[in-house]
């Protein structure tokens, strides 16, 4: 049975009100999504070892492109219905956030079901954001014409800076050899948090890297304060952000309709390159203010390392968390896609093709759930 909209619903009411605006609901734990029937396309790389475990399986879509991103969600379905119970999977999937003004009508209906569909499907979903890495080129990267080749050669950077090989064990010469299964260990602790988010220090361009001196205690000092600021980038981090003090009630602790400030992580992963790794002082990141409650610090926070120097820097830091970055921007694309499906506006589009009104609703149904779950750490 269709949900039939009668009248659009304010932005700004939870979810169990906007539904008192909709006849007729269905039950939603008797949704039924279709499934679609597809070959795997050549395109995707699927990596097996030698007792057929499913390793890795990536690429990098926008949540806005609705062809290929849905492709993607469907194939990473089908892996699991497929190999579910016959070998073991690792799932990570890197996702694209598309940009705020972008002028494509439909762009957040795609972003929403996309996203609903991997955020089941998958173990960790490693998102960037087009507007932060736009904003890189433009202000750290001194890039006047930005172009499609600029914007993937920052996201490129940024996830070599996290899966170039680093040391297995503190004082270990041996590598990893399964780098995501250890991200995913140490950053997603509880199935209902899986987005993920990198940051990196420094990050500019050759002509100012010619005149730049680094110091673990500086980079340190800028990247944990871009944590906790929810910065993308160290120019224009926010100062004035603070941890809560003990015994006061959390800034995060906020309704939806405020804007979060502190961002409070679940977990963090620190990998550190280049020289003189061993004498960085990590303290600041083993700080109990950062993390939600329900985690101890020593189970919060890891650190990978590696002597050897990523690209150009001599010193270079990433910082790979899982934290309350992604809330503001996913609620706004909620938001807007909430605001056009109530007045059913393009919803024709998608219902010729076999996408229902109920599987909307049902993306809309856990995206808010997930946009409360951080919102409460």
């Amino acid at each position: 049975m269709l949900y039939l909209l009668t009248h659009t619903v304010p932005r700004d009411s939870p979810l169990k009100e906007r539904m008192k605006h909709i006849k007729h609901p269905a039950k939603k734990d008797s949704l039924v999504r279709r499934k679609m029937e597809f070959q795997l396309p050549g395109l995707y790389l699927l990596t097996w070892n030698l007792k057929l475990s499913i390793k890795h399986y990536q690429r990098l879509p926008s949540l806005a492109d609705g062809n290929m991103a849905s492709i993607q969600a469907s194939v990473k379905n089908k892996v699991r219905e497929t190999t579910g119970r016959m070998v073991e999977i690792n799932v990570d999937e890197r996702l694209i956030l598309p940009f705020g003004n972008l002028k494509v009508i439909v762009q957040n209906y795609n972003s929403i079901l996309t996203l609903s569909h991997l955020y089941r499907s998958s173990d960790a979903l490693l998102v960037h954001e087009n507007d932060a890495v736009h904003k890189i080129c433009a202000k750290l990267m001194n890039i006047k014409q930005i172009s499609f080749s600029d914007i993937n050669q920052v996201l490129a950077h940024q996830l070599g800076s996290v899966f170039q090989p680093t040391y297995s064990a503190e004082g270990s010469f041996h590598y990893r050899r399964n780098p995501l299964g250890d991200l995913m260990e140490n950053l997603v602790p509880h199935p209902e948090f899986k987005m993920l988010g990198v940051r990196n220090i420094p990050q500019m361009s050759e002509n100012s890297l010619a005149y730049s001196t680094f110091t673990w205690a500086g980079l340190l000092k800028h990247l944990r304060q871009m944590l906790i600021s929810n910065a993308k980038m160290e120019e224009g981090i926010d100062w004035q952000i603070r941890p809560p003090l003990p015994g006061l009630p959390s800034l995060s602790k906020m309704s939806l309709n405020k804007e979060l400030h502190f961002n409070t992580s679940i977990a963090n992963l620190l990998i550190l390159r280049g020289k003189d790794v061993h004498s960085a002082d990590l303290e600041g990141f083993k700080d109990p203010a950062l993390y939600t409650s329900w985690l101890e610090p020593v189970n919060a926070f890891n650190v990978w390392r590696t002597q050897r120097a990523f690209s150009k820097y001599e010193k270079s830091a990433a910082l790979v968390s899982n934290s309350q970055f992604l809330v503001k921007p996913l609620d706004m694309i909620v938001g807007k896609a909430w605001n056009m499906f109530a007045s059913k506006a393009y919803v024709h589009q998608y219902t010729k093709f076999g996408i229902e009104e109920e599987d909307f609703l049902d993306s809309f149904a856990l995206l808010e759930q997930v946009v409360a779950s951080y919102c409460t750490l």
